[in-house]
């Protein structure tokens, strides 16, 4: 009787210290957030002539399509730059540009896994210029599908001469 009774108490013993165990590995992907939640961020296209576009914009990371460039990730995961998904200046550019109803193209650089914008509403840089992109007013130090934005950022588009 008492080996049953040491039985029973070393399996219950061991099967506790396993739901103890395990458990907070449980609680912690559980309270892990969406990284990649739309945000809302101010908007700003400003090209050699003036406003080109400024509003508010609701984005995530998602594929981005272009003419030249074809369809590519753009979604903070871009080069390694971010563990997961999250929004981006580029992925606002072109939500701005599909909901308000103007055109912007990119090359895509596989090297940077990243797109260079080369026009927006029909402004080129040509090879005279280029569209600088810019958050809260620093310049992005990787591309724009691998920077990360949160919300309240303002996100800048600028049409910048050399």
């Amino acid at each position: 009787m008492r080996q049953l009774l040491a039985r029973r108490s070393v399996i219950t013993a061991v099967a506790l210290g396993l739901a103890l165990a395990t458990s907070p590995a449980v609680a912690e992907a559980a309270a892990k957030p969406n990284t990649n939640a739309a945000v809302k961020v101010d908007l700003t296209v400003q090209g050699p002539d003036g406003l080109l576009f400024k509003g508010k914009i609701k984005t995530k990371g998602h594929d981005v399509t272009t003419t030249t460039g074809g369809t590519h990730k753009c979604n903070g995961t871009n080069g390694g730059a971010n563990p997961s998904k999250v929004p981006t200046p580029t992925a606002a550019l072109d939500d701005a540009a599909r909901k308000k109803g103007f055109t912007w193209d990119g090359t895509w650089y596989a090297s940077f896994d990243d797109f260079s914008v080369d026009t927006i509403k029909n402004v080129s840089g040509g090879g005279s210029a280029y569209w600088s992109i810019a958050v809260n007013g620093t310049p992005t130090p990787v591309g724009g599908c691998q920077f990360k934005i949160k919300a309240g950022d303002q996100v800048s588009f600028t049409w910048t001469s050399f």
